[in-house]
């Protein structure tokens, strides 16, 4: 399953607009340094799985709660979720797979100084519609009724998914805004022993320093673990 998620099997194109352009890369595929064509996920073999470690971890120690992502591009990352699940046969937890599913809203520097010149909004490769991410969970076979969708910006979503904890939440928003957003709204919720995965700690200096307000604000000394280059984790005592 990692290596259909990350393409690795027939090795399809980048489409970051740099020097990765037009060609295939194994090593920046493993890595999770390019924009697959095809793949469902950008995110790399190693951050995909450190992934599947965590949930396997969550179901062996009897972690409560139900598994998220905030900010899934074409959802590789939640199906990987979703197929651990299925590959334990647990039928008592729901994944959830938030996102606009319009891409990165633009930076509001005047509120979030952080995300000054940031504008992954234009980049209409990173907007993928809802029917899309659909489309790649049921190519799998996990299209069910233990996934669930919430389309949205951040702040108007998150706070508002119907569920009481998570095991883990996992987020890749890229921006500080959408960072310390999707923090506020699910990280209360965390279950002690649940994993906080951050996609953009490392590439993105904005989302690192919204993750380390976070923490500063509300005491949280646990510490970030390196997962690759640019995830970063850890788990709530």
């Amino acid at each position: 399953m990692e290596r259909i998620l990350c393409n690795s099997v027939y090795g399809d194109a980048s489409i970051l607009p740099d020097s990765t352009l037009g060609r295939y890369d194994s090593q920046v595929r493993h890595e999770g340094r390019d924009w697959p064509a095809h793949a469902h996920t950008m995110i790399g073999a190693r951050r995909l799985s450190h992934l599947r470690s965590c949930v396997e971890q969550i179901l062996n120690d009897g972690v409560p709660g139900d598994v998220i992502e905030a900010g899934v591009w074409r959802g590789g990352a939640s199906i990987m979720m979703r197929a651990v699940l299925a590959a334990y046969g647990v039928d008592d937890r729901t994944v959830w797979v938030a996102d606009s599913f319009a891409g990165l809203p633009p930076p509001n520097p005047g509120k979030y100084p952080a995300d000054t010149g940031i504008h992954l909004e234009g980049y209409p490769e990173l907007a993928i519609p809802l029917d899309v991410v659909k489309a790649n969970f049921r190519v799998h076979g996990l299209l069910d009724d233990r996934v669930r969708f919430v389309k949205g910006l951040f702040a108007d979503t998150l706070a508002h998914v119907p569920a009481r904890e998570f095991a883990l939440i996992r987020l890749d928003g890229d921006l500080y805004e959408s960072t310390m957003d999707a923090l506020d709204a699910l990280y209360p919720r965390l279950a002690h022993g649940g994993f906080a995965v951050i996609d953009d700690f490392g590439a993105v200096p904005a989302c690192r320093t919204a993750v380390s307000d976070y923490r500063g604000r509300h005491g949280i000394d646990e510490p970030i673990e390196e997962i690759d280059w640019t995830g970063a984790y850890w788990r709530k005592r």
